[in-house]
């Protein structure tokens, strides 16, 4: 399932990289505050491999597209959530009328589609809309 974030990028955070029995590997953490006026959200997401170097192209303040999968994992009875990005665009700021339209469209047009697997939604969408469609 892919979610997409949009937001102002506030914090990078130093890259780390290693050896692995599969070669070297490099991943940088970067926090995204969400444009939502009453509260906005602070996130950390993590950019693996080639994306480190997509995120260095970025400045702070920049408001940034980042699509991303959540995924977490247990250790020693306590649960981990890693959000991956795996796309980083830059995103269009508050003041502009060009995101309001494609956020609302494709949610309109792809509501009847959605019976089996959304294939991408926004991470406040589910929380600011709520479907009162009933099926009869």
């Amino acid at each position: 399932m892919a979610l997409e974030l949009v937001g102002k990028l506030i914090k990078v955070l130093p890259e780390v990289s290693g050896q692995s029995q599969k070669g070297p590997w490099s991943k940088q953490e970067f926090v995204i505050e969400t444009l939502d006026a009453s509260y906005p959200k602070k996130v950390c997401l993590t950019a693996w491999g080639d994306k480190v170097a997509d995120l260095k192209q970025y400045a702070t303040g920049d408001t940034l597209k980042a699509t991303f999968s959540a995924e977490s994992r247990e250790y020693n009875d306590r649960w981990y959530t890693e959000l991956r990005a795996f796309r980083i665009e830059l995103g269009e700021g508050e003041g502009g009328s060009a995101p309001a339209a494609p956020r609302s469209a494709p949610a309109q047009q792809s509501r009847p589609a959605q019976s089996s697997q959304p294939a991408a939604m926004s991470f406040n969408s589910a929380f600011e809309e709520e479907s009162n469609d009933l099926p009869f």
